[in-house]
């Protein structure tokens, strides 16, 4: 079980926080909103009213002894910065914070978070992709300009296998599972020399540009 706090519970940082909770952590929620935190509190172990910019306040809560912070002050990038450097200043080891633009994320990365999330955006990379027909299904973030996303098997690779499309040569790219979408097994790691069928999707990983451009094989 790990201990975690999340600061700020707009809809992201509320579904984190239960979700969290529900997997059998430790959380304790924090926001300026009361009704927020009723909202909350009975989906996790302790949620509080108070300004998560408050060192003297968070340190009273027992933030010290957190393992993990969760910062989402939606539109605040103040309070967002504020927020950050008080877990630092009580030694939260990993910080995450959700960010609402580029420029954000910069700010973020240069105090040394753990990572940002930019969820609007990468949502509407999945959906701009379906909506134009290309070939990705999902996208998960894994770190600052790395991502993992699920794709259908393009044409062009239908019948080959891993091995000859030499993806890590060509594209940069490592394909950590398929999945066969008529039995829904998943092959961890996959077979580099089984070939791929129109019903597989490819888990790749690698670069957000390197992804990009395999995306767009139809």
């Amino acid at each position: 079980m790990k201990r975690f706090v999340v600061i700020g519970l707009g809809n992201f940082g509320a579904s984190v926080a239960e979700a969290l909770y529900a997997e059998g952590n430790e959380v304790l929620a924090i926001d300026l909103d009361e009704r927020a935190v009723d909202r909350i509190a009975p989906h996790v172990t302790r949620a509080v009213v108070c300004d998560g910019r408050d060192l003297e306040t968070l340190e009273r809560l027992g933030v010290r002894e957190v393992d993990v912070g969760i910062i989402s002050t939606g539109d605040d990038i103040t309070a967002s910065v504020l927020s950050t450097l008080v877990l630092r200043d009580l030694g939260v080891g990993e910080i995450y914070v959700k960010v609402i633009s580029r420029d954000h994320a910069r700010v973020m990365n240069r105090l040394g978070v753990t990572e940002t999330i930019f969820p609007e955006r990468e949502s509407a990379l999945n959906l701009a992709s379906r909506l134009s027909g290309r070939a990705l299904l999902n996208y998960f973030r894994i770190g600052t300009g790395f991502g993992i996303q699920e794709m259908a098997v393009p044409d062009e690779w239908e019948g080959k296998t891993l091995r000859q499309l030499e993806l890590r040569q060509r594209y940069g790219l490592s394909v950590v599972a398929v999945r066969d979408v008529l039995s829904d097994q998943i092959h961890i790691p996959p077979d580099p020399d089984v070939p791929l069928r129109d019903t597989d999707t490819l888990f790749v990983a690698g670069k957000e540009e390197d992804l990009e451009r395999v995306a767009r094989l139809k």
